[in-house]
């Protein structure tokens, strides 16, 4: 699958999406971010029954149209048709990137946790288009009990990756410390609550896209 990778890639988790007039603030958001130029958007719902995720999606989906935005559902690869979404991201315990490859087939896209303190054994022979890693630093929108790996790790990551693999730093990184991560070796700078627990997160993707390119 040939996709250029933004250096900015939001993912939107379903706790900032207020329960009262949810579908109203999901159509402005969306179409917010779309004119502010985003390309590649994730969708995360751990907590969501179907319905709720596919409510969520259309919405999304709508107001981000394929063939300008690549949406990517977190987790649930058996959903990713039904959404009409683009891809699907699997983590330890999901699907595996194999699996997904095979349920998805060539022309959408997966991506799949490749490691903190390193990568994760065998991760780069899986069919993934891109491998998140971290957390670089303490995050409050993902539950995990890695530790963070700083600057250092993405280096020592990038190192064992090569050159020609899409890293997606993810955990804690803000926008003064994106750029450090990006020269440590990042290819992109996975971003939640930075841009979405801000007031207006289209603005704020914006920032980040100006300062980041």
């Amino acid at each position: 699958m040939s996709f250029s990778f933004p250096k900015v890639y939001p993912i939107l988790d379903a706790g900032v999406i207020p329960q009262a007039g949810r579908a109203e603030f999901l159509k402005r958001l969306g179409g917010e971010l779309a004119e502010a130029g985003v390309t590649l958007l994730e969708y995360r719902n751990k907590a969501g029954s179907d319905a709720d995720i596919l409510a969520d999606a259309a919405i999304l989906r709508a107001v981000l149209p394929p063939g300008t935005v690549k949406l990517i559902l977190d987790d649930r690869v058996d959903m990713v048709g039904r959404t009409r979404f683009d891809g699907v991201h699997v983590d330890a315990g999901d699907a595996a990137p194999a699996e997904a490859r095979r349920l998805l087939g060539p022309d959408r896209m997966v991506g799949t946790f490749g490691g903190s303190e390193a990568l994760v054994p065998g991760i780069l022979s899986e069919p993934a288009d891109y491998l998140s890693i971290g957390p670089i630093f303490l995050t409050t929108t993902k539950e995990t009990t890695k530790a963070p790996i700083g600057s250092a790790g993405v280096r020592w990551l990038r190192e064992q990756a090569g050159l020609n693999v899409v890293l997606v730093a993810v955990g804690g990184v803000t926008l003064e410390t994106a750029p450090e991560i990006l020269t440590a070796g990042a290819s992109v700078i996975g971003v939640s609550a930075a841009i979405f627990r801000a007031k207006d997160p289209a603005a704020e993707f914006r920032r980040w896209v100006d300062a980041l390119g």
